[in-house]
């Protein structure tokens, strides 16, 4: 019985999730809570598991796809005696051409193979129409996702009258879904574009036409591909001499001619002038992966010829093979070069939506207050080798810091509580547990797990649930209730060393915490005679951000109050 896999939503104010990639292909066998995908959210980037067992028959949308929650986003199929062996299908080509095709790789998960299938079958469809005379094969603009329905030309990758290969980049496209280089379906010559840059064009309409193999420029027949699509039977051409002087090894049959690699890799190979032939791949079946490339950008430096055959002075020659790796680097990673401008990710621009509406929505309001944590530091400093030995978990200041507030939340429920409804109907809601959110900043944004129910929680109980949603948050495999529901947050911005931070009020709560940087410095200490001393203690930062509509100055400095005794005069068991 065939199972669908939809779209879960992943927090009370959360409607969609982006796919950012499939971990499984058409075809593959999938057992119950296997990762199957991985999505992304503002809140949250997280593996989603396969709700059964069996064989994923269908993917419904591709990697980079923003889908509504409960849309069916993928098919499971019943299990089958042989997974690895996927049953053959007849596709139907543009213009009535018909085509056999695995019917697993026939569903791609990824915009890139999708972009190449739909222009493979309209080049092969070209060819047979054109019974082989050489005739224009037509490009055509591809259907990036179910919901989209056109494209932008963002960039020509060839001018007319280049020769391209089969598979080389040809263009570029932009989408509200993604971002793509559309491959050439065929070998010729790109005799015509249609579109220009700039322009926004329907699916399905010729955007450029190549044609035969010009006659200025001989171009390679175009070998066999291994994928979906058709593929004219490749003819042995004459053997050529590599420039060291060796004969090239033909490609085996059935397998591709050119480097196996993704538009991410040939765009660092462009941009640095390298062969991708000269490169060694150690992905799947010899594909050239991103870090292959930058292994020989650092080895050879920019340019196809090794830097062994180059006679540059060494200096001179390691500055720019340093340079070409930080190019590539910061393209591979995301990191933008100087002077670039590059879009935002999809977690980052939501991020953005909701702190621009926190900050619209509450009158933010701070009060800071510095705490003796000499106390707590020698405690933990006794205790910390003989805690994790006997609980497993290492002792950090976090659980101290959680239970404090824990414990002056119950003091004061105003600032646990959240504001309901919009103008004269606005009301306090004040809310039966503590529910602890713990910010935690991850390479590609920021998100808050929350620990629920967290009164209920010894000292080693918190502990455990701070490092367990900190590990989990970073290695996406946090689940969609553990990132909703917050009442309270704590924020740690004191790890990069600041006293302390002023942070924007996480919605819909009502007041967020940040923790400075914990440092020693001289104090002033009176003792119950009146006399004063100096000495040296260990001392922090907590600044408390709070909404005004709901909590008052003097509620917030009383609770800072209480929070600040609680941690100064800690006599709590931690377990």
């Amino acid at each position: 019985m065939a199972i669908d896999v939809i779209m879960p939503q992943m927090g009370e104010s959360i409607f969609e999730g982006t796919i950012t990639k499939w971990l499984k292909k058409v075809g593959d066998a999938v057992q119950k809570d296997e990762p199957l995908l991985e999505i992304s959210t503002d809140k949250v980037d997280a593996e989603i598991p396969s709700p059964s067992a069996g064989v994923l028959s269908e993917i419904k949308f591709t990697e980079g796809a923003t889908v509504q929650i409960n849309t069916v986003i993928a098919v499971i199929g019943g299990e089958v005696s042989n997974a690895a062996t996927a049953p053959v299908a007849k596709v139907a080509a543009p213009d009535g051409v018909t085509e056999t095709v695995d019917k697993a790789p026939a569903k791609t998960a990824t915009p890139e193979a999708a972009a190449q299938l739909n222009v493979d079958k309209v080049g092969a469809a070209a060819e047979t129409s054109a019974g082989g005379s050489g005739a224009g094969t037509e490009v055509v603009m591809p259907q990036m996702g179910e919901s989209i329905f056109e494209g932008t030309i963002t960039k020509w990758l060839k001018k007319a009258g280049d020769t391209v290969q089969k598979d080389e980049p040809l263009f570029e496209i932009s989408t509200d879904k993604v971002d793509a280089e559309i491959p050439a379906p065929v070998t010729g010559v790109l005799s015509e574009i249609r579109a220009p840059e700039g322009a926004t064009v329907q699916i399905n309409t010729v955007v450029a036409v190549i044609g035969g193999a010009g006659s200025g420029k001989a171009a390679p027949a175009p070998a066999a591909v291994s994928g979906p699509g058709l593929a004219k039977p490749a003819s042995t051409p004459a053997p050529t001499h590599t420039s060291e002087g060796k004969l090239p090894a033909p490609a085996a049959a059935g397998m591709q001619a050119e480097p196996r690699s993704s538009p991410l890799v040939r765009r660092i190979a462009r941009d640095n002038n390298l062969d991708l032939a000269q490169i060694p791949g150690t992905g799947s079946s010899g594909r050239i992966t991103k870090d292959d490339v930058l292994k020989h950008l650092a080895e050879y430096g920019a340019g196809s010829v090794p830097a062994a055959k180059v006679a540059p002075p060494a200096g001179l020659a390691a500055q720019a093979a340093q340079r070409a790796v930080a190019a590539a680097s910061a393209s591979a990673s995301g990191i933008a070069a100087p002077g670039e401008l590059v879009p935002l990710s999809r977690m980052r621009a939501i991020i953005a939506q909701r702190m621009v509406e926190s900050v619209q929505v509450s009158p933010h309001v701070y009060t800071v207050f510095k705490v003796d944590m000499t106390r707590i530091v020698k405690l933990r400093e006794r205790e910390k080798a003989k805690y994790e030995q006997r609980n497993g978990v290492k002792l950090t200041y976090m659980p101290f810091i959680a239970a404090a507030a824990i414990h002056t939340l119950r003091k004061f429920p105003i600032v646990n509580a959240s504001m309901e409804g919009s103008g004269a109907d606005l009301r306090i809601r004040y809310h039966r547990n503590i529910n602890l959110g713990i910010a935690v900043a991850l390479d590609w944004g920021l998100i808050v797990p929350v620990i629920h129910q967290a009164e209920d929680r010894s000292f080693l109980g918190l502990a455990r649930a701070v490092a367990d949603l900190a590990e989990r948050a970073r290695t996406k495999r946090l689940k969609p209730e553990e990132v909703q529901g917050s009442t309270f947050t704590l924020t740690n911005s004191g790890i990069f060393g600041e006293e302390f931070g002023t942070p924007i009020i996480n919605q819909p709560d009502s007041a967020i915490m940040a923790i400075g940087g914990l440092k020693k410095e001289p104090v002033v200490l009176t003792d119950a005679e009146g006399n004063d001393t100096i000495a040296i203690r260990s001392t922090q930062h907590f600044c408390l951000g709070f909404d005004h509509r709901i909590i008052d100055g003097a509620d917030g400095g009383k609770f800072m109050a209480e929070f600040k005794k609680t941690l100064e005069n800690w006599d709590g068991d931690i377990g």
